[in-house]
């Protein structure tokens, strides 16, 4: 077993952790660092509830190695609240329109839904539902989840 020593960036704040050349930065990031918010759903990247950017990319942390991330920027769900805890738009339009059941596709959902934002910022409903066809959900069905979405865009550029 190799161990790796990495250097990364985790939702803006520089952080450090040993790791095996084999392991994913899903499992890094879990194990290593305590952010629970990426869940292992398929582990072949199908699901898209381990969603995560790397440089502002969006990714399935379940097929990225964690030694990717030296020297890298890596967002998750927990990066999405403001300092002092408030809710991003999207987190909190999720609840306003009940997009959220189960929980273990919301975190990836909503990291796909904001990197789709940060390009897209008036996103039509087929984009939202074409850039979210990589995550899965077998609770809400997805009109919920697109409605909160097209909510949030709305008051995000209203704010902007």
């Amino acid at each position: 077993m190799s161990m790796m020593h990495v250097n990364t960036t985790v939702n803006g704040d520089e952080v450090e952790f040993l790791c095996d050349s084999r392991e994913t930065l899903l499992d890094a990031l879990r194990d290593r660092l305590g952010q629970m918010g990426a869940k292992e759903g398929c582990g072949t990247g199908d699901c898209g509830a381990c969603s995560v950017t790397l440089d502002g990319r969006l990714v399935c942390s379940c097929l990225v190695l964690a030694a990717e991330a030296e020297g890298r920027q890596v967002g998750t769900v927990e990066g999405m609240a403001e300092d002092g805890g408030t809710l991003h738009p999207l987190q909190r339009k999720f609840i306003e329109h009940a997009a959220l059941q189960c929980g273990i596709c919301t975190p990836g959902i909503l990291v796909a839904a904001k990197a789709l934002l940060e390009q897209n910022p008036d996103p039509s409903e087929t984009e939202i539902r074409y850039w979210l066809a990589g995550n899965l959900c077998r609770c809400t069905g997805y009109d919920k989840i697109v409605r909160a979405v097209l909510d949030a865009a709305a008051e995000m550029r209203e704010d902007a």
